[in-house]
């Protein structure tokens, strides 16, 4: 029963993945096209125009994370495991690409200080957003992405903390597969 349920979620992640592959939208070459796809529909073709406002900002969010999982061939990413918790580098050599790390970042950054939960399939972050008093985050915007340092006291929430980090290091490594691996 266990090997049926596999084979089905292994499948259902095999399509989703083509799914998104064939409806994902490669990034266009302007930075104009970039915004345009951010603010106004780009990757879902939806008319999303509140952007990052109000009730779009989800779904602005949740486009960002498409995209950068559509273009995870072309990010790099290093973490550091250091007292309390990890130094985490991540960049692109496609100017867009940079872009769009800088504002996935920056974005979960101030849902996380708001109390703004992000719902996606991940393990560590539903814990991160609840006990944001526990850990302390830093950001620095790189000429080609991100650097963020992220550390607590707490010996629990630093286990965390790494665990998120090699989270997110699957996803720029195996793409949307490694959602699915979550399942």
């Amino acid at each position: 029963m266990e090997i049926k349920r596999r084979s089905v979620l292994w499948i259902v992640c095999f399509v989703m993945t083509l799914a998104l592959a064939f409806a994902v939208p490669r990034l266009a070459g302007s930075q104009e096209t970039l915004i345009a796809q951010c603010m106004g529909g780009g990757m879902m073709g939806r008319g999303m125009n509140r952007g990052m406002m109000g009730g779009g900002m989800m779904q602005g969010d949740m486009q960002l994370v498409h995209q950068l999982f559509a273009n995870h061939s072309l990010i790099r990413r290093t973490v550091e495991e250091i007292p309390g918790g990890i130094r985490a580098v991540t960049e692109s050599d496609d100017p867009q690409v940079a872009a769009l790390i800088q504002q996935h970042v920056t974005s979960m950054y101030q849902r996380v200080e708001g109390g703004q939960e992000f719902s996606m399939m991940s393990s560590t972050l539903p814990i991160m957003f609840a006990n944001a008093d526990l850990y302390q985050r830093q950001l620095e915007t790189t000429s080609k992405g991100i650097a963020i340092t992220e550390t607590s006291d707490d010996p629990d929430m630093v286990a965390v903390i790494r665990e998120h980090g090699r989270e997110v290091s699957d996803f720029v490594d195996y793409g949307m597969s490694a959602m699915c691996g979550m399942m």
